[in-house]
């Protein structure tokens, strides 16, 4: 079985709504998927992360092609050298590491297939019999946010998600709700986007944790790491590392050094799901939680973290993917968690999923037609500038 063709192709699907933070505004998810076909007409699917340029992305993989083309898909860690090390992508390593991980993944997809197993029986066998993700409140008025923790607790969840860091008054005021309606038990996710500087973290983090705050994902920067470090020792807050594990030697600082309680990352942070399944247990040897973070990804993406959260040593409850957002997907059946917490086993070998091409030409056909969407607004930017975006003089 060796690679005989590789194909890249960019996709744009919607959201349902906007996503806002203190750092990203977001219509849709912007992705590349990848299709590796085999010599004898087997074919592994991957996707590759944008992030804020997906053209980037795509050249990433395209230079990765000539790497590809012959090898056989079992030599995973092989084919990830060549085009880490000896094709000096290294030197832009969270730039690969966006793009990589959708070659990676349909390589250990045409295994699978090979093998007639499963991915998690490739990963070492099922730890677990499900995995449970978050529920995404989203950053809107405070009567839509008292409907979606309504809706969120009816349909199951048990761990909820909200951004801060934008405005403190309405996150105050956020917080009483989110308690309010999902009870004494339900865990609740902050997300600050290094909006804070440490001193207004101990504050903040103070005041809102009258409601108790189940962890805060990256209210300061992450860099140094003594920001957190700090903050760790001023809060009784449980913290999460996000921002800053964006390579494997800041993954292992951030856990040698007890940087945080949770680590919210994935193989987009890290480049191979092999990395991420490492680094997974070497944060639990530490007495670390995992956190699988989303990037907003679609459905290929979420079947293979699944794959690996089945198999990992310590994970949270309320592990983060945007499906229950998406208008739509690139796969013929919808992922578990488009309307609910949890996912199961996956069936068949592989990812265990089929990928429906007609929609992936159909929302190629809308990147041409309308682009990527960006995580941001142009019209949020040069606020300290009068003459941002107004058109000259003719």
């Amino acid at each position: 079985m060796r690679i005989a063709q590789a194909e890249f192709t960019t996709v744009s699907v919607p959201y349902t709504h906007r996503e806002n933070s203190a750092q990203v505004n977001r219509d849709g998810v912007t992705d590349v998927i990848v299709k590796l076909t085999t010599d004898d007409g087997q074919v592994g699917w991957g996707e590759s992360c944008s992030e804020s340029a997906g053209g980037i992305v795509l050249e990433v993989l395209n230079a990765c092609r000539p790497m590809l083309i012959g090898r056989n898909p079992w030599n995973r860690d092989a084919i990830w050298h060549d085009c880490f090390r000896n094709a000096l992508w290294f030197y832009r390593e969270s730039i690969f590491n966006l793009a990589y991980p959708g070659i990676d993944i349909a390589l250990w997809d045409l295994c699978g297939k090979a093998a007639g197993q499963p991915l998690y029986n490739l990963l070492g066998g099922l730890r677990r019999r499900e995995v449970r993700y978050f529920y995404y409140l989203s950053y809107s008025d405070l009567d839509t946010l008292r409907l979606e923790c309504r809706e969120g607790v009816a349909r199951g969840y048990t761990q909820f998600y909200r951004k801060v860091g934008v405005d403190f008054a309405h996150e105050l005021e956020a917080m009483a709700i989110i308690r309010e309606e999902i009870g004494p038990w339900g865990f609740i996710q902050l997300d600050g986007n290094e909006a804070w500087t440490v001193t207004e973290a101990v504050h903040h983090l103070a005041e809102l944790d009258r409601w108790k705050v189940g962890y805060a994902e990256q209210p300061v920067p992450s860099q140094p790491i003594e920001n957190m470090l700090e903050l760790k020792a001023k809060t009784p807050v449980a913290l999460a590392f996000n921002e800053g594990l964006w390579c494997v030697d800041r993954v292992t600082e951030v856990i040698r050094r007890r940087a945080a309680d949770y680590l919210v990352f994935g193989p987009y942070w890290v480049g191979t799901i092999a990395n991420f399944h490492r680094l997974s247990h070497q944060a639990a040897v530490e007495g670390l939680v995992v956190n699988k973070h989303t990037h907003g990804e679609l459905g290929i993406s979420a079947a293979a973290n699944q794959h690996v959260l089945l198999t990992l040593p310590r994970i949270n409850d309320g592990n983060q993917q945007t499906a229950q957002m998406m208008k739509d997907d690139v796969l013929t059946r919808p992922i578990p968690i488009t309307g609910g917490p949890a996912w199961g086993i996956p069936t068949g070998p592989g990812l265990g999923i089929e990928v429906d091409e007609e929609k992936v030409a159909k929302y190629h056909a809308n990147y041409l037609a309308q682009g990527q969407y960006l995580p941001y607004l142009l019209d949020r930017m040069g606020q300290e500038d009068p003459g941002w975006l107004v058109p000259p003089k003719s």
